[in-house]
């Protein structure tokens, strides 16, 4: 008995060790991700409207981001025929033309929602920036009964009031002070619009890429280098880096080069959150990072915000909260009654 006492009493120890140490990987991979989506942001607006940069080329920003996303991957693919696949697994990846042209649909919804985001993120700033492109979760619940006849049920659409209701209030706040912009806001409502897009025809995309989310960046990234391409030159950008003062300086390459690591590293640490938690706890996460995000901008650039200002920020981040939170449980439950009908139909196939 005192043997068996000691048995169990190990096994226990073991077991709250391996907990312990999950639970450590766990807060390490969530305040990885934290960190490099805020860095980013900050970064991003730093690029996109530093009164001490003085570059106004959104367009060249993201196109240059676009392309240190596919030197990255074609970097990490190569170098998997030197590093053991245990150590690094990267998909390989070649240029593939038929590919190219089947993921150009989703490649141009990807442009407007990388662009739209980072010209919201250039007029309305880090503080508002949660709240100007929260309606993606609106334009789901739309797209979702318009392309794909899936209805929504009431409490996610009382989720979807709530949101609404945040961002109307927002609005009237941002304008009560002075700060508001309708430029801002309008790419904010296309970054929501093409982030719900996205999604949509990820899905629709994804075989023809063997189900890999890095193979599909890289067509995704490599399509949207050569559009931008064109549009450097109709909107003028390249005309604006020609008389760009910093055009030559290291630290303004270093920032851009940066920038572009952070927006291909998003891409690894989203996965990454996922694998160890689930994808409704890193929706949470991502709710609970805005939060700070915006707590961080306000503090960052010594503003100070109203009452009803912080309420509209609030209820974003509440109902975004609660729609995830809602999604979830009816998943479980749909997951749940699927399990039930399949082994009531073994059952009665073995009694048969």
């Amino acid at each position: 008995m005192a043997l068996m006492g000691a048995g169990e009493g190990d096994q226990e120890k073991v077991s709250r060790e391996s907990f312990l140490v999950r639970a450590v990987k766990i807060a390490l991979v969530v305040t990885l991700y934290w960190f490099i989506s805020i860095t980013m942001v900050f970064l991003n607006k730093y690029l996109l409207d530093s009164p001490s940069l003085k570059l106004d080329a959104p367009l060249f920003v993201t196109f240059y981001q676009c392309v240190v996303t596919v030197v990255l991957c074609k970097g990490l693919s190569l170098l998997t025929h030197v590093v053991p696949s245990h150590i690094l697994e990267f998909p390989s990846l070649r240029f593939d033309l038929k590919v190219l042209r089947t993921v150009l649909p989703l490649s141009i919804v990807f442009i407007g929602m990388i662009t739209f985001n980072n010209l919201c993120l250039k007029y309305l700033g880090v503080a508002f920036y949660t709240v100007g492109r929260c309606l993606s979760t609106v334009f789901n619940v739309l797209l979702s009964y318009i392309m794909l006849k899936q209805t929504t049920s009431m409490y996610a659409l009382m989720s979807c009031g709530v949101i609404l209701g945040g961002f109307w209030l927002g609005i009237d706040q941002e304008g009560a002070e002075g700060t508001l912009s309708w430029a801002g806001i309008f790419f904010g409502v296309l970054a929501s619009l093409c982030v719900s897009l996205n999604a949509i025809y990820t899905k629709k995309v994804l075989p023809a890429v063997d189900g890999s989310i890095w193979r599909l960046t890289f067509y995704n990234n490599v399509n949207a280098c050569f559009l931008f391409t064109p549009l450097l030159f109709i909107f003028g950008e390249v005309g604006t880096l020609f008389t760009f003062d910093k055009l030559f300086a290291f630290s303004f390459w270093g920032m851009m080069t940066l920038g572009g690591i952070f927006g291909f590293a998003i891409g690894y640490v989203t996965g990454l959150q996922i694998q160890f938690t689930s994808p409704l706890t890193h929706n949470i996460s991502g709710t609970a990072k805005a939060c700070a995000q915006t707590v961080l901008a306000v503090m960052y650039y010594h503003q100070i915000k109203s009452f009803l200002w912080w309420t509209s920020n609030l209820m974003v981040l509440g109902g975004s909260f609660s729609y995830t939170w809602v999604k979830g449980l009816e998943m479980k439950k749909s997951q749940g009654e699927t399990n039930q009908s399949q082994s009531n139909g073994e059952k009665n196939s073995v009694g048969v």
